[in-house]
């Protein structure tokens, strides 16, 4: 009997759903709003579900999506710094090379001592200092440098050669104290000595009458006097300041080298006779 009162409720229970499903059939094609308020219920009820389950989802679904998007951007901002550093280092080196290159035409068409035959060399040791007024380039006697020959920059002059091996030479620069050539004043004509000064970079231009007229700003040049050991017309310094004192048969007069000798990077040997003199 208890099976027989089971499937008696089953039948029932298929009977119902059979009825309940022919019935929203038949609401639906007879375009009631029967349907449609089941509808609208079931929706009503469904939403706040929705969104509770939204509510729960959504951060950790910003969490994901934010690891993903803090990785790319790392990634990103690495890929920028690295094109940022190649594009500085870029325009590091062709800044380097339009200055390298226009040091080097300077040097080629030089502006003096354009007849005398000369030799393009590098400075590759040695920056000036209150104790060291030497440089070292890179050519020597394989090259035709001997002891004695000028050494020049674009900008003027430089020094003269004091060693010299087989690959090598050593530059005393005009600073230095041991140093002296016969200078021309272009303005006034009148013609001195101009020295290098102890733990200086400034010359000192001598054997200059009080009587003559020296202004400040002044281009100076080597002599050439017969028998000098630089040939005339090249650069040596501007002058700096001019003083004269009562009862002094000289004046005192500063020069400022036109060459920056902290910037040296070529220089050219000029082959010129190396006999004594001025």
């Amino acid at each position: 009997m208890a099976v027989s009162r089971r499937a008696s409720r089953g039948r029932s229970v298929v009977v119902l759903l059979v009825l309940t499903a022919i019935t929203l059939i038949t609401l639906d094609q007879r375009g009631t709003g029967t349907i449609d308020t089941v509808r609208s219920w079931a929706r009503d009820i469904k939403a706040p579900i929705e969104d509770a389950a939204n509510n729960v989802t959504s951060p950790v679904s910003d969490w994901f999506d934010g690891i993903t998007r803090a990785g790319s951007l790392k990634h990103e901002n690495a890929t920028l710094r690295k094109q940022l550093s190649q594009a500085r280092g870029d325009e590091a080196r062709n800044r380097n090379a339009a200055r390298e290159n226009k040091r080097l035409t300077k040097l080629l068409h030089l502006s003096f001592a354009a007849d005398v035959p000369s030799i393009a060399s590098r400075v590759v040791d040695g920056a000036p200092s209150n104790f060291e007024n030497t440089i070292v380039i890179d050519r020597g006697t394989a090259h035709g440098v001997a002891k004695g020959m000028p050494v020049v920059s674009g900008d003027g002059l430089v020094g003269r050669v004091t060693e010299v091996s087989k690959d090598r030479a050593t530059v005393l620069l005009l600073t230095d104290r041991e140093f002296g050539v016969g200078a021309l004043l272009q303005d006034s004509g009148e013609i001195g000595v101009a020295n290098g000064i102890a733990g200086r970079k400034t010359l000192s231009l001598d054997f200059i009458d009080a009587a003559a007229k020296v202004k400040k700003g002044e281009t100076v040049v080597t002599s050439g006097r017969e028998g000098g050991r630089f040939p005339p017309g090249i650069p040596i310094a501007r002058v700096s300041s001019v003083q004269k004192h009562a009862g002094d048969l000289q004046q005192s007069i500063a020069l400022a080298p036109l060459v920056d000798f902290d910037r040296l990077e070529f220089v050219k040997v000029l082959r010129w006779p190396t006999t004594s003199g001025g």
